[in-house]
C-alpha cells in the first residue's frame, strides 16, 4: 500500500483535522494547541495531538508525558494518551528522541518524510479531531503537511498571534500562506492578551491589546477570542505532576489532586475563554 493510501486510510476515522498555525514564534502557539485539546475533550470529544515542530516538540512536556514511549501495534504506532480514558492522544518526534536533551538536525527532505510517516503510521482510530501543532514559519514542514493533507480536504487552520505589531507582520505571511495553498482559515486567536493578576484579578495589558482582532478584521477572517497571560496556566505546563492543581497565590498549601490533566486544567482561569473558543470553533465546523 502507498504513503499517500495510508495516510488517506488513517483519516479516514477522523471527523476534523485542525492545522495551529502562526508565522511568528514565541507566541504561545502550542500552549493554544494543548489548550483548545483540553477544552474539547472537556466538552466530550475525542482528541489526538499531532506534534509536527521536529526541531522543538514541546507538546510531551506540556502534556506531562516526557519519557513515555511509543509502542508499536500490528495497526500501526499507538499514539501517547494524556488520560485514562484514551480521549486525547499525542504523537510527537519527542517520543522517539533518546533524551529531551537531543537536538534533532535534519535537512528539509527528512523532516519532510517524518511528518508524512507520522501521518501514514500512526493509529488513532475514530477521532473527533486531530489537531497539527506546527513551527512558526512557512516552510518545509508547513508545505508537507498540506501536500500530504490536501486530498483529503482538512478543515483548515487555527491562526495565532500576539497583539504586538512585530507579531502582526509575520501572521499575516501565515494567512497569506493559507490563502495560496488554498488552506481554509477557521479564525485567529488573539493570544497573551493582557495579564491577570492573581491577587487583584487586575488586566494589565504587557503586550497591547486589540492587534489581533484588527488584523482579523482587515483579513476578513473570524476572530476566535482573546487569552490573557494566565500565571496558574503557566504552572501547569511547567509541572511534572499534572494532577495537582496549581495555586500561584498559595504555593504551600494543602495540594487539590484530579484524575488528569483534562480537569486539572478546569481549574484555570483560561479555561473558560478556551472552552468558549473551542465551541466556536466546533459549531463552525458542524454547519460547513
Amino acid at each position: 500500500m502507498s504513503g499517500a493510501s495510508n495516510v488517506g486510510e488513517r483519516l479516514a476515522t477522523i471527523k476534523h483535522v485542525v492545522l495551529v498555525l502562526s508565522g511568528k514564534g514565541g507566541v504561545g502557539k502550542s500552549s493554544c494547541t494543548v489548550q483548545l485539546a483540553l477544552s474539547l475533550v472537556g466538552q466530550g470529544h475525542k482528541v489526538g495531538v499531532l506534534d509536527i515542530d521536529l526541531c522543538g516538540p514541546s507538546i510531551p512536556r506540556m502534556f506531562g508525558l516526557e519519557g513515555q514511549q511509543i509502542h508499536q501495534a500490528s495497526a500501526g504506532w499507538v499514539p501517547v494518551y494524556a488520560d485514562s480514558d484514551k480521549q486525547l492522544g499525542c504523537m510527537s518526534i519527542g517520543f522517539l528522541l533518546p533524551s529531551k536533551d537531543s537536538s534533532v538536525v535534519w535537512r528539509g527532505p527528512k523532516k519532510n518524510a517524518m511528518i508524512k510517516q507520522f501521518l501514514a503510521d500512526v493509529y488513532w482510530g475514530d477521532l473527533d479531531y486531530l489537531l497539527i501543532d506546527t513551527p512558526p514559519g512557512t516552510s518545509d514542514e508547513h508545505l508537507a503537511a498540506v501536500e500530504y493533507l490536501q486530498e483529503w480536504n482538512p478543515d483548515g487552520a487555527v491562526i495565532v498571534t500576539t497583539p504586538q505589531a512585530v507579531a502582526l507582520t509575520d501572521v499575516k505571511k501565515e494567512i497569506n500562506f493559507c490563502i495560496k495553498v488554498g488552506l481554509p482559515v477557521l479564525g485567529l486567536i488573539e493570544n497573551m492578551s493582557g495579564f491577570v493578576c492573581p491577587h487583584c484579578a487586575e488586566c494589565t495589558n504587557l503586550f497591547s491589546t486589540g492587534g489581533g482582532e484588527g488584523l482579523a478584521n482587515y483579513m476578513k477572517i473570524p476572530f476566535l477570542g482573546r487569552a490573557p497571560i494566565d500565571p496558574n496556566l503557566v504552572m501547569l505546563l511547567e509541572q511534572e505532576d499534572k494532577t495537582v492543581v496549581p495555586n500561584v497565590n498559595d504555593p504551600d498549601a494543602e495540594k487539590i489532586r484530579t484524575k488528569s490533566i483534562v480537569e486539572t486544567y478546569q481549574h484555570c482561569e483560561l479555561s473558560k475563554i478556551f472552552a468558549a473558543i473551542s465551541k466556536t470553533l466546533n459549531d463552525s465546523l458542524e454547519t460547513k
